[in-house]
């Protein structure tokens, strides 16, 4: 943990350290899709996908590098959200669990908040109204598979500024 004085005002920066994705310690936050065979059914295995509430949008979303320090925190409360890396590299997300989904002016629960290695193999869905930031790659710039609803970045948009609000920031350690 370091701390920063900036404007006078004290700055927590906790060093979060990155887990290996499982199905199983992924579970509070989402599902993780993952290849299977072809011809496989669908079943509980699969990402249970919540589209309902508008037009679906899938994009592949292009993001230049980043500092990995998460300084806001971002839920979408209408829909789940699919992310996958398109080259095949290791990404990294920060995510906390998805409580009070209906209530506005939830907050995240800082002792509940978690970072992730995924595979480049991989992809998550976060359950709806999950809080996350990323994702973070070591590239300077990578390309991910986005599956939300067309207007999720306009009107279902509830950001936590982790700086400001609870003067703290998590940076993601190996």
């Amino acid at each position: 943990m370091t701390k920063h004085a900036i404007d006078g005002h004290s700055l927590v920066i906790e060093d979060l350290k990155l887990t290996p994705i499982t199905a199983q310690n992924f579970r509070t936050y989402g599902t993780l899709v993952e290849a299977t065979e072809d011809g496989t059914l669908f079943g509980p295995h699969d990402a249970q996908l919540d589209l309902s509430r508008g037009t679906p949008r899938f994009y592949i979303m292009r993001l230049d590098f980043r500092e990995r320090v998460a300084r806001r925190i971002t839920r979408h409360r209408q829909v789940t959200q699919l992310l996958a890396s398109v080259g095949g590299k290791e990404w990294h997300l920060v995510v906390a669990p998805p409580h009070d989904v209906d209530d506005p002016n939830a907050e995240p629960h800082l002792d509940e908040i978690r970072a992730f290695a995924i595979p480049g193999n991989v992809g998550v869905m976060l359950y709806r109204g999950t809080w996350h930031a990323g994702p973070y790659f070591d590239d300077t710039e990578t390309s991910f598979f986005n599956l939300e609803l067309a207007d999720t970045n306009e009107v279902d948009h509830q950001t936590c500024k982790l700086e400001d609000r609870f003067a703290r920031a998590y940076r993601l350690i190996v």
